[in-house]
């Protein structure tokens, strides 16, 4: 069958996204990987897929798969496109939309700007919803690294925003230390279903400079929740006020957070191609 899919980005983080509500297919992980293949596929960070909603109280369903063909909770820049997808090829003809992901119900706002606002709902600083084997809940934990023929010591926050994120606060994001913690970090033997890593520089209290290691698809260029987990980490540090630009490789976005309740994100989402592949 020939299956009808978009290729979108949020702030150069891209997506395959396939409408699984008019179409019928069912993905194997191993062509997951095939179609993420940047050169012998599609290419992409993440696979979308818009489904029925199980809960009548909603209006889809949002399933996400990382490059490597694992199934992952969340996805915030995924969240945006995934409004702009079921608002442009009518799926819907709402601008405030409810889904459900593995991790709980959002909501989705499309903008009179073109933007998406996403509630993003509660940070989790319980270990156990990351999951995460520390003893008891701290705002910063230690953590122990092989790193440059040693060990060494750094300090991280812990935060599931739906999926699981360790935010580090470094000089240098682009640093050859930030690029080789990347991957140590994701496969930590703390964290038991690898963890997304945030490495971010405070650059005043209303802006932050973030790069994430995404658990499952390697530094991309921009991560939804990455940037919301790095604000939460940074507010709870007291290092930033309630609005924050966080300045991504990809781009900015604008996280809010009282410190209590909701965390709101707002940025861009924009469709590059539609396509047809055979399978």
């Amino acid at each position: 069958m020939l299956l009808r899919f978009s290729k979108m980005h949020g702030l150069g983080n891209d997506f395959m996204v396939v409408d699984l509500v008019t179409q019928h297919f069912a993905f194997r992980p191993e062509l997951v990987r095939q179609f993420a293949d940047r050169r012998f596929g599609i290419g992409f960070d993440q696979l979308l897929i818009v489904e029925p909603p199980s809960n009548p109280d909603v209006d889809f369903r949002y399933r996400i798969f990382n490059a490597d063909g694992s199934e992952v909770e969340q996805c915030g820049n995924g969240a945006r496109c995934f409004a702009r997808f079921v608002h442009d090829t009518k799926l819907t003809a709402k601008s405030l939309i409810k889904v459900e992901t593995r991790s709980g119900i959002i909501t989705l706002e499309l903008e009179s700007d073109g933007e998406v606002l996403v509630n993003m709902g509660k940070p989790h600083f319980e270990p156990s919803t990351l999951p995460f084997t520390a003893d008891k809940q701290q705002d910063q934990y230690e953590f122990n690294v092989p790193l440059n023929d040693g060990v060494q010591a750094l300090y991280a926050g812990a935060v599931s925003m739906g999926n699981p994120h360790v935010v580090m606060q470094v000089d240098d994001v682009h640093s050859e230390t930030v690029n080789q913690l990347g991957p140590l970090m994701e496969n930590h033997e703390f964290f038991p279903n690898r963890v997304n890593a945030g490495f971010m520089r405070i650059v005043d209290r209303g802006e932050i400079e973030l790069r994430v290691y995404e658990r499952g698809a390697g530094w991309t260029l921009a991560c939804g929740t990455g940037a919301c987990a790095a604000m939460v980490t940074a507010h709870l540090w007291g290092l930033v006020d309630d609005e924050v630009q966080v300045k991504l490789p990809g781009g900015h976005l604008t996280i809010s957070w009282s410190g209590e309740g909701d965390v709101m994100m707002k940025g861009p989402a924009d469709r590059v191609f539609d396509g047809r592949i055979q399978v």
